[in-house]
């Protein structure tokens, strides 16, 4: 019996979802019917519109400015090299690498003995040439005194003749002593001629002693200048760099013993190509002295120096291209050479010129102008410059219109855009402001601590940074530069 009941209940429920099964079929069925009976419709499309950030372009006169890396070096560096040989027995305490001295400053003195031994040798020598010249005048002088009496008695002779010969003539006198008379008047002339050969030689001693005294004051001149270049002194103010020698070394002639730089004759050099150079120069062909500015980065504080370009260099090197520019520096602070820098020249001003983004020029040198019913017009323009970012164009039929100033693939010719974001209304300090941040009280102290630790960086730049740090607030750049060199 109660089989029979279970049996029947489920044939029961069976039955029911067969039915509810039915039901539900002929629902769908009739719903698929009048779906599929009905009449399409079609929405009207809609035209996309994209907003696009733009640009208005505003032709001006425009100063170009190039970008460079060059190296800071010295217009006068001198080599201290050794101009005698032998051991160094004094070394000034300013002979090291970053002092400071001063033209005529006694940096190094090697072992003078053996030069002023040499010297004292020279001076008596000379004191021996000078005794004989005055020997050699002496003896000239008494030369020419006994030719004067030789001639004297010449005379004598030649007056006693003359009387012997008017004795003859009277009849008084003898043939004999006209003949002495004779004989002694010629022994008189031949003592004349003694003399007369004495004084030649006295004169002759008298060159030689000349000459045997300007050798040796040659000789004592070539002495003392060899004593003279055992001291090492400064040839101009400057700093010491490449300290080589130690006192009681040994150094030989010529060995450089350190480089002498001089840090107020600063200039830059740095390398353009073949076209940027051509920019420089004017309607003949010279390079013009145009203004430069030399940066360096130190922990976010850029030290700046200006001067201006004076030559190029003579030829261009084996395996290099463009032309190697130097610029004269005329103001600067903490610079010193070596440094790395960013140099930036101003070319000669340009008209009708228009800054705008260049992301806003695509390859082929177009930008997208915003024409009628705010449609894209694809427009060529002349690009002259590109400067970071930027990009200078030249194109009069754009003058006062808007461009899209970052391009996408969404955006092209015919489509139709909104403005937005126009950066007509952004000011230039507002642009030029820096982002500034709030420190914790930790991480001001350890910013500080690592600027005030830092060796290599010069003291004004120090100075400011540390200046900087004390703010309430203080630029992002520059907290982000020095967390990154001290690896936080």
């Amino acid at each position: 019996m109660q089989f029979l009941r279970r049996s029947l209940v489920g044939l029961f429920l069976m039955s029911l979802t067969f039915g509810i099964l039915a039901v539900g079929g002929n629902s769908f069925y009739s719903a698929l019917q009048e779906r599929l009976n009905r009449e399409a419709t079609e929405r009207p499309v809609r035209e996309r519109v994209l907003g696009v950030s733009t640009v208005r372009v505003v032709p001006e006169t425009i100063t170009p400015v190039m970008t460079a890396f060059g190296e800071v070096q010295s217009r006068r560096t001198l080599d201290v090299r050794a101009s005698a040989a032998g051991r160094i027995v004094d070394l000034s305490d300013d002979f090291e690498d970053g002092a400071q001295v001063f033209a005529g400053d006694l940096l190094a003195q090697i072992d003078p003995t053996d030069a002023e031994d040499d010297t004292r040798v020279a001076r008596t020598e000379l004191l021996e040439a000078e005794a004989e010249l005055r020997d050699a005048e002496r003896a000239l002088v008494l030369a020419r005194d006994e030719v004067q009496a030789a001639e004297a008695q010449t005379q004598l002779r030649s007056m006693a003749l003359t009387r012997q010969r008017d004795l003859l003539g009277r009849g008084v006198g003898t043939d004999a002593a006209v003949e002495d008379a004779a004989l002694a008047e010629s022994a008189a002339q031949q003592a004349v001629l003694a003399r007369r050969q004495a004084e030649a030689q006295a004169q002759s001693r008298l060159d030689l002693a000349g000459t045997r005294l300007e050798r040796q004051k040659i000789n004592l001149a070539n002495m003392e200048r060899r004593l003279a270049d055992t001291e090492i002194r400064a040839a101009f103010d400057g700093a010491i760099a490449d300290v080589q020698v130690d006192e009681g070394g040994l150094v030989a002639v010529n060995e450089q013993m350190a480089t002498l730089i001089d840090p107020e004759a600063l200039e830059v050099s740095f390398r353009l190509s073949t076209a940027q150079y051509a920019r420089l120069l004017d309607d003949a062909g010279r390079l013009i002295r145009a203004p430069v500015t030399a940066t360096l980065d130190v922990l976010g504080l850029d030290l700046v120096a200006t001067g201006r370009i004076t030559r190029v260099g003579a030829a261009v090197g084996e395996g290099q291209t463009g032309r190697l520019l130097f610029a004269r520096l005329e103001t600067f602070a903490g610079f010193r050479p070596g440094d790395f820098v960013t140099v930036r020249i101003e070319e000669p001003p340009l008209d009708q010129l228009a800054r705008i983004p260049a992301t806003a020029v695509d390859a082929a040198a177009t930008v997208l102008a915003i024409g009628e019913n705010e449609r894209l017009e694809q427009v060529r323009v002349e690009v002259m410059r590109r400067e970071a970012d930027d990009v200078l164009i030249r194109a009069p039929d754009l003058a006062d219109r808007l461009l899209v100033a970052e391009r996408t693939p969404l955006v092209g010719e015919g489509i139709r855009v909104r403005p937005m974001g126009t950066p007509e209304g952004e000011t230039a300090e507002t642009a030029a402001a820096p982002a500034m941040i709030s420190l914790t009280q930790e991480r001001r102290a350890r910013l500080i601590a690592f600027v005030e630790g830092n060796t290599r960086m010069p003291a004004q730049a120090k100075e400011r940074v540390l200046t900087q740090l004390q703010e309430e607030e203080v630029p992002t750049l520059v907290v982000e530069r020095i967390e990154a060199r001290m690896g936080g």
